[in-house]
């Protein structure tokens, strides 16, 4: 915080005595005896180190914590009002409903943390002082460049950020659903991938941001100013290609489900290259063998249990997909877009074609951060030059996969081999 003056400084604490409390706030969360909650309002712990802790409901108010690290820490529902995260490590730390009103995240790095609900309004403290009676607290600027904090793949959907001041933050491919950003200033934010469905924005600024790829369904963009703004294949509400009002899709995918059931005996194949199939919702357990889609756009339709083998998908949109369980044995993803998507226990291994040929699923250069892929089959899958960052493959059986080139940041759950 800035210098007190007449007002009380910080009291600064040594790492010792962090440990001890902390200590004291996970006996109390433990029910074990000797617990206290955690207090640090108005401390100092700049540059100390608070990673791996349980510190949920923890009281930062007003703390000077620059240059802490809370990697991986348990933060949520904790009082962050009016805190100095000036250049914070929050890697990857929960933050879940946490009270950042107030709080200067300049240059904090929260690379795939947890801000589900999370309260990033503005806010100030007033301090007594001896001859201005009351004034309002402001952080000094701690580092040399005033640069953006880093949001990169964090959860921030549902969280409250109206009127918050994020100028060339990075929230590239971070989670934005439903957040309200009503007169946000994000000047030159990079906001590359990010999603921001049924976000409000209504009189944000975006003046020079980076929008390319991002997802703006829902989003209310009233008086929002979008100077300059790099809008390079943003997914809107408008239909991307050929829209399902225009071609009578939904009877077209009966047709090739039972040209699919029958070998050929009735229906009929069809081809869905660069249509958006948004609007059909769902064709959860379709036999869509070998269908030809590439470059098409599901996003957000339910797959679960679709089958998909050998199908071409290459370059398709299958971002906040449900492809829990799907069989896509053997299909061409190269390129595709298959962030948030669900791929639990799914089928990206060998196709068999006759005897002694195998035909492996090709997800080259496909993208698949923050995909919930556990329990998945990708054995001789090819993933090279994939992005997996923050992807869980817990229990994924990953035999003879090939992820040359591939993205790891953040990926969960891949055998040490790898």
């Amino acid at each position: 915080m800035a210098a007190l003056g007449a007002a009380a400084a910080p009291r600064r604490l040594s790492q010792e005595e962090v440990d001890a409390i902390c200590a004291r706030h996970e006996r109390l969360w433990a029910a074990r005896p000797g617990g206290a909650r955690a207090v640090f309002a108005w401390c100092d712990l700049s540059g100390l180190d608070l990673s791996g802790r349980n510190l949920c409901d923890a009281d930062f108010t007003g703390a000077t914590l620059a240059a802490c690290d809370f990697s991986r820490s348990r933060l949520d529902n904790a009082n962050f009002f009016g805190a100095d995260l000036q250049e914070c490590v929050i890697v990857e730390a929960s933050l879940r409903r946490a009270d950042l009103r107030g709080a200067c995240l300049r240059g904090a790095d929260l690379t795939g943390a947890d801000l589900f609900e999370c309260d990033l309004r503005e806010g100030s403290i007033a301090a007594a002082d001896s001859e201005k009676g009351f004034r309002v607290l402001t952080h000094d600027v701690r580092v040399s460049e005033a640069r953006g904090a880093i949001l990169a793949g964090a959860n921030l959907e549902r969280s409250k950020m109206s009127g918050v001041i994020a100028i060339k933050a990075d929230f590239s491919d971070a989670i934005l659903k439903d957040a309200k950003l009503v007169r946000a200033n994000l000047k030159q934010a990079n906001m590359t991938g990010c999603d921001l469905a049924g976000a409000d924005l209504s009189g944000a600024d975006l003046s020079g941001a980076d929008l390319k790829d991002a997802i703006l369904v829902g989003a209310i963009m009233v008086s929002a100013r979008l100077d300059d703004v790099d809008m390079t294949c943003v997914l809107t509400d408008a239909p991307k290609g050929a829209d399902v009002v225009a071609l009578p899709y939904a009877d077209m995918l009966r047709e090739h489900a039972l040209w699919c059931e029958t070998d050929g005996a009735s229906g009929a194949p069809s081809c869905f290259d660069k249509a958006d199939l948004r609007r059909l919702g769902s064709i959860k357990r379709y036999n869509l063998t070998a269908l030809s889609a590439k470059a098409a756009v599901f996003y957000g339709l339910d797959m679960e249990g679709v089958q998909l083998q050998g199908a071409h998908l290459e370059e398709a949109d299958l971002r906040n997909c449900n492809l829990r369980r799907a069989d896509l044995r053997g299909a061409r993803l190269a390129r595709a877009k298959l962030a948030g998507a669900d791929l639990r226990d799914a089928q990206l291994g060998p196709l068999l074609i006759g005897t002694e040929r195998i035909l492996p699923s090709d997800l080259t250069q496909a993208s698949l951060k923050s995909a919930d892929c556990s329990g998945a089959d990708f054995r001789q899958a090819v993933l090279s030059g994939a992005d997996l960052s923050r992807a869980n493959f817990s229990r994924a059986q990953m035999k003879q996969a090939d992820i040359t080139g591939a993205e790891l940041r953040g990926a969960r759950g891949l055998p040490e081999a790898f």
